[in-house]
């Protein structure tokens, strides 16, 4: 058993953030990575690299050799693919493979990134925590599925006794979301004045620091087999594009689209995507179904248990922008 801690996802947006909260912290980080991934958000990071995949058991136990503790942030996140089986792969079974060898190794903690879309919504909107019964009617969508089996998968790992937290991010926003993410997407598109309206609906969001500091505090302080809920603030779709009008000066849409308009488009995209084009439809289906619901969350446990930091989520709105910005991702 090492002092080493294992990080798994650290090329994507959260993950990168949590390998950087990491090293201020003085810790030796070994990161799992793919051999065809874009290393390019490990630029310039003091860390070891174990060259590996989440579907590759024997990877995994080499990655783990020499680490005590383990953060396993790495998902397959997508709306869309033109294989679902490969969403399964990643997210569920590539989690059993992980806490497998992380058994096997007695490794003597885990954090364990979920979502909040494994959390369930109250029907009058008021924010929901972690104790909310989840509706499966929610789970509209193979990435929200596979997340449910992966967290039950940690749950299972609890009862065999390994030392899991669970947290559950709500919606990161900051700087090197390079992908981006759905919703870094939205900051792109109001930015390149790509879009003319909005739906009614709404997300809690929370700085992407704040949220990597909250992994580390969940190690901390977290209590294994318990979740955390990482979150800041609620705001309509309407008040963060309000709230990005403010930061920029480019006037917000104003114009609220009707959900059944975007729930057709969301079906046309899709079928052009599955049958003639095979790219991600520019409509995702799945995210119109989730944009049916107000994702409010009640951050407070993690709050009042861990200390989970709550940076003004302007603030983390504005890094997103400059950093968008910065990397060429807008024309304005």
């Amino acid at each position: 058993m090492g002092d080493k801690t294992l990080v798994t996802g650290t090329t994507g947006f959260l993950g990168s953030a949590l390998a950087r909260a990491l090293l201020r912290e003085g810790r030796s980080v070994k990161v799992l990575v793919r051999r065809e991934a874009d290393d390019s958000n490990l630029t310039g990071l003091d860390v070891e690299r174990a060259v590996g995949d989440l579907r590759d058991p024997p990877s995994l136990a080499t990655a783990l050799k020499g680490c005590g503790t383990l953060y396993h942030a790495a998902a397959y996140y997508s709306l869309w693919s033109r294989d679902r089986n490969l969403i399964y792969d990643i997210n569920v079974q590539g989690t059993r493979n992980l806490l497998s060898a992380a058994l096997n190794q007695g490794v003597r903690k885990v954090v364990y990134t979920s979502t909040v879309g494994c959390i369930g919504l109250n029907r009058d909107g008021t924010p929901s925590n972690e104790e909310t019964p989840l509706d499966p009617a929610t789970l509209c969508n193979d990435y929200k599925l596979s997340k449910f089996r992966a967290e039950e998968t940690a749950r299972e790992f609890f009862g065999r006794g390994l030392p899991v937290v669970i947290v559950n991010p709500s919606t990161p926003v900051g700087p090197r979301d390079i992908k981006p993410t759905p919703t870094g997407q939205i900051i792109v598109d109001f930015l390149n004045r790509k879009m003319p309206a909005y739906l009614d609906t709404g997300l809690n969001l929370i700085d992407v620091d704040d949220c990597a500091r909250g992994h580390l505090l969940a190690e901390q302080k977290g209590k294994p087999g318990e979740r955390y809920i990482l979150g800041n603030r609620n705001m309509s779709l309407q008040e963060i594009l309000l709230t990005l009008e403010s930061i920029t000066g480019l006037q917000a849409p104003r114009i609220r689209m009707p959900y059944w308009v975007a729930y057709a488009a969301g079906w046309v995209c899709e079928a052009l995507s599955n049958g003639v084009t095979h790219k991600p439809p520019a409509v995702p289906l799945a995210g119109v179904r989730m944009a049916k619901y107000y994702m409010f969350f009640d951050p407070s446990k993690a709050v009042r248990e861990l200390g989970l930091p709550q940076t003004p989520v302007q603030k983390a709105l504005s890094d997103a922008v400059q950093w968008f910005r910065d990397h060429h991702y807008t024309q304005n």
